[in-house]
């Protein structure tokens, strides 16, 4: 039934295997895909992994860092094997506990287990107490409740219906009416408290009415009072005056306001320094790699350490009254002792509520914090070291790793590698409407121009009215600030477009030929915006992608909309799987993130995140720092 069972440590020595009678091929394909996709990962949320035709389970031991494996075919179910690897964890590590203390690869190497009679042993009464549990017998439909009813009793009357209707409204008044009844038995037998609370049972109706008009009148006199101890509220600076405009007139320079403040009124010809144009300023240089998001201050730090605090105490409250003191404290923080999921489980509640509040998924927090147990559960703690502590470090750890990049994207150095190859590097930007795919276009066509590349735009969104206009002010912009007399007599950025209602497919296709022709360094894919449920223009972009090979496909989401962007890259991703015509299609390589200044919940992703939009000027690209990201993540 079992196709192969492994226990090997996370150094990657395999200290015992077995391997089903008639398997002939080897299990290290099927583990090591495990090892890459999951143990490296750190995503040990669930522990089942399915390779191919094989389905593997895989438990974890932290306390002597060993990992235990079992594969079988997909096509069975097995509902022993989760009980199964659990005994095996356990008569392993009593069995050879002596020489797994031993720590070292060279000694684990030296020792010798013989383990295959207990395993033997064990898989035989897995697989005999599965046989033992009988199926559930279905009962017939004569054993059923459905059976017992007659025609009869199915038939509806009106006058049975409103029999019951009536007798319900019955029921109904009889029961107000015993209600009072029993309020009254409880009022004489309740305390002087509730007689205190209850004043007004002794009162008759215009007493009680003037009781609560006295209160009322009282709270009113008292409010205004209250509200005059307080602070006054600070005024609110004076909005921007509306301007009049005259039906009258033919003089330009009365239109001309920009010797004036932004009130309208004239101040003299001066302008507020913060206003005033200066001629000679210029974007800064981006020469080089991106600077990376900005990390978080050691201040901020410190008060979230204080925070850990504050939850430690929380926890330790049950058993705040065995130890207290000096030595009570001191017990708590000694290390020397091994986590289990009961201290674990208050402090990932509290993560997994501040994950949630963070605009991360509901299943994604449970997954990590379920992750983070597993990889902690059975870990000895280090010296003066709190559970909080150690459970947010290894959450941030699990998070950064996630963040990182499973790849290589280092732009500067492919586009080298095309020039070697006299070719242009070819980068095609693709999302939902309004994310920003124009304007971060130009961003990185600053970036690259900045690295002494030039840069070709393909005008390919033909739908969106203004799309070509938007692209050739980029063009014109960009050249200003690179002159074609400093690069030799030619313009750094050119457009290439055939206006609107074209094939966007053909004429990236001859965009990259004229680059190809004309020597140019980058070609940059502009195309229109699209929701993933669009078919007709999925289809439009799989087309796209698929003719031209463009050697990155950017996916540009806005960070506003949290995990929704998560949800468009996995929709786009497979609407391009499904409407690609080759059997390997071409898929979503990065994400160009945009909007990332205007919000503090940041976004989790497994794709790698390439660009970073932080503002709204051609120097606000950024390249992703992941620890920054956890740090605003985990902030309170």
């Amino acid at each position: 039934m079992l196709d192969f069972f492994t226990i090997f440590s996370k150094g990657g020595i395999v200290l015992w295997c077995f391997q089903g009678a008639g398997v002939t091929e080897s299990f290290a394909g099927p583990v090591n895909a495990l090892i890459r996709s999951v143990i490296l990962q750190e995503r040990s949320g669930n522990n089942s992994f399915t390779h191919e035709a094989l389905s593997l389970k895989y438990k974890l031991d932290n306390e002597f860092e060993l990992i235990f494996v079992v594969g079988f075919q997909k096509i069975l179910t097995l509902t022993y094997v989760d009980k199964f690897i659990d005994d095996v964890q356990l008569h392993f590590r009593d069995r050879y506990k002596n020489e797994l203390e031993q720590k070292g690869a060279l000694k684990l190497l030296n020792n010798s287990f013989e383990f295959e009679d207990d395993f033997k042993r064990l898989l035989r009464e897995a697989e005999e107490s599965c046989k033992v549990r009988s199926p559930p017998i279905m009962r017939s439909f004569k054993e059923s409740e459905k059976s017992q009813k007659t025609v009869k009793s199915m038939i509806e009357t009106k006058g049975g219906d409103k029999g019951k209707e009536q007798g319900g409204k019955k029921n109904k008044n009889a029961k107000k009416e015993a209600e009072p009844a029993k309020g009254d038995q409880g009022k004489t037998s309740s305390s002087g408290q509730k007689m205190v609370e209850n004043g007004n049972q002794n009162l008759s109706a215009e007493e009680i009415v003037r009781k609560n008009r006295e209160e009322f009148f009282r709270k009113r006199m008292a409010g205004p009072s209250e509200k005059s101890s307080k602070s006054p509220k600070p005024q609110k600076p004076k909005g921007k005056q509306n301007r009049i405009w005259n039906m009258g007139g033919n003089s330009t320079k009365e239109l001309d306001y920009s010797d004036k403040n932004g009130n309208g009124s004239p101040n003299g010809g001066e302008q507020n320094p913060e206003t005033q144009f200066d001629p000679e300023m210029q974007p800064t240089s981006m020469k080089g790699d991106l600077l990376s998001v900005e990390y978080e201050s050691s201040d901020e730090e410190e008060m979230e350490e204080e925070d850990e605090e504050v939850i430690v105490r929380e926890t330790s409250k049950p058993s705040a009254k065995k130890g207290r003191g000096l030595f009570g404290m001191l017990k708590g923080l000694v290390g020397s002792k091994s986590l289990t999921r009961d201290d674990m489980e208050p402090v990932l509640e509290k993560m997994r509520d501040h994950l949630i509040t963070k605009n991360v998924a509901a299943d994604i927090a449970s997954q990590l914090c379920d992750s983070v147990a597993k990889k902690l559960e059975g870990k000895v703690m280090g010296t003066f070291t709190t559970v909080a502590s150690t459970v947010k470090q290894a959450l941030q750890d699990s998070l950064v790793q996630i963040l990182q990049p499973k790849r290589r994207v280092d732009i500067l150095r492919d586009v080298m590698e095309a020039q070697s190859q006299r070719r242009p590097f070819v980068i095609t930007f693709c999302g939902v409407n309004g994310v920003g795919k124009s304007t971060n276009l130009a961003k990185i066509s600053f970036w690259l121009i900045e690295n002494g590349f030039t840069v070709l735009i393909a005008a390919c969104d033909t739908f969106r009215a203004g799309a070509v206009e938007q692209l050739r002010t980029h063009q014109r912009r960009l050249n200003s600030l690179h002159p074609a007399e400093k690069h030799g007599g030619r313009p750094v950025v050119q457009l290439y477009e055939k206006g609107y209602g074209k094939d966007a497919a053909g004429i990236a296709m001859e965009a990259i030929a004229y680059a190809r022709n004309q020597a140019f360094d980058v070609v940059l894919v502009d195309t229109a915006g699209r929701m993933q449920d669009n078919a007709p223009l999925m289809t439009a972009l799989a087309k796209l992608i698929a003719v031209n090979m463009p050697d990155l496909v950017l996916f540009v989401g806005e960070a506003l909309v949290g995990n929704e962007a998560v949800d468009q890259l996995v929709k786009f991703n497979q609407a391009l799987a499904d409407h690609s015509m080759s059997d390997k299609p071409r898929l979503i390589d990065g994400i160009v993130l945009t909007k990332f200044d205007t919000i503090d919940d940041k976004l989790l992703s497994g794709q790698p995140i390439v660009f970073v939009g932080t503002g709204q000027t051609y120097n606000d690209l950024r390249s992703l720092n992941a620890r920054a990201v956890v740090s605003a993540l985990m902030k309170a």
